[in-house]
């Protein structure tokens, strides 16, 4: 990775292009930085595991916009999951279902399910809304560090 920086409104477009072009991206989410690629992409997703030294058993949370896109990287959505989104989306929940064919195996570590969320930090969404993908993204740190929470942390940790 050759650089990270603090996102601000105006540079989403430059963002969302290098996670479309399967680079890797820090950005601020409502709890820590998340470290965020393009969840579709196998070896953008790849790139995540090695700049964080993360073992491969490990899965990832899928961060989307809405309840549409996170019905695009699930096979079934239940009444049940409707239901929490409609709820408590956006925000810091998670909801481990069924992934559908397609979601890579890297992302969920070879499970048969995916965590998939709604950020409710507004600047995550709007990324996410402007690279128009799932992005896969853990905290933005090397696997055995403290999550960081400021774009300062980012920079000393990767």
């Amino acid at each position: 990775m050759k650089a990270i920086c603090q996102i601000k409104v105006d540079e989403l477009a430059e963002a969302a292009g290098l996670i479309r072009c399967g680079q890797l991206v820090a950005f601020p989410t409502e709890t820590v930085y998340g470290l965020g690629a393009n969840a579709l992409d196998e070896a953008a997703v790849n790139r995540i595991f090695e700049a964080k030294g993360r073992p491969a058993t490990s899965p990832l949370i899928v961060h989307v916009d809405s309840i549409e896109m996170a019905r695009q990287v699930v096979a079934e959505w239940p009444k049940p999951a409707q239901d929490l989104a409609e709820r408590f989306w956006p925000g810091a929940l998670t909801l481990v279902l069924p992934k559908r064919v397609g979601i890579p195996d890297r992302v969920t570590a070879g499970l048969p399910t995916v965590g998939v969320r709604v950020p409710s930090h507004a600047l995550a969404r709007a990324l996410i809304r402007a690279a128009g993908v799932p992005i896969a993204a853990p905290s933005a740190n090397r696997f055995t560090e403290v999550s960081p929470t400021t774009a300062e942390h980012v920079r000393q940790s990767l």
